[in-house]
């Protein structure tokens, strides 16, 4: 086990954190969060540091220990400085564009993919063929990035699709004669 739990989760300067019971709140530049932790873990904010402790030894508290901090450093984290993902388009003729709220994908269908931009997330294209993802929650981040990736995921053999930008495309062979 990872015990990831144990570490306190550090506050840094800009970000208000608030424990009210259960509840987790955290406000910073990036907007305002809050986390519903289950009755099993405890939660104190103690001196600048948030620390979560399991109520008893049984394994399904332990195993909400951990998550329950992630949470809370994603949240933390998230309000402080945000997160971001890049999505890569590769394929002749594929390219994004973000008009108003809406993302529109050319990606080699007969017609264009228009996919709405949710609240709280910010999407940008620096260049024709690339895609910025930005928001507060991790979550979310990556559950746009991974539908948007979907909608043509990378092939084997040429690379076409959407990727991500740190992603390595495991590459096939073709046929030959």
């Amino acid at each position: 086990m990872s015990r990831v739990g144990k570490y306190p989760v550090i506050v840094p300067a800009g970000v208000t954190v608030s424990v009210d019971g259960q509840t987790v709140h955290a406000k910073g530049k990036f907007g305002e969060l809050s986390f519903h932790v289950v009755s099993d873990v405890e939660v104190k904010l103690e001196d600048g540091k948030v620390v979560v402790t399991p109520q008893s030894d049984e394994k399904f508290a332990r195993a909400m220990w951990g998550t329950a901090r992630a949470r809370i450093n994603n949240m933390v984290k998230g309000v402080g400085e945000g997160f971001t993902k890049k999505l890569d388009i590769v394929g002749v003729g594929y390219r994004a564009s973000v008009q108003g709220k809406v993302l529109k994908l050319a990606l080699g269908f007969s017609h264009d993919v228009d996919f709405p931009i949710p609240e709280g997330i910010d999407i940008k294209c620096p260049q024709p063929t690339q895609i910025e993802i930005s928001g507060n929650d991790k979550q979310r981040v990556g559950q746009v990035a991974s539908e948007i990736r979907a909608y043509r995921s990378p092939e084997p053999y040429k690379g076409k699709g959407v990727k991500y930008s740190d992603e390595k495309i495991l590459r096939k062979e073709g046929k030959k004669k």
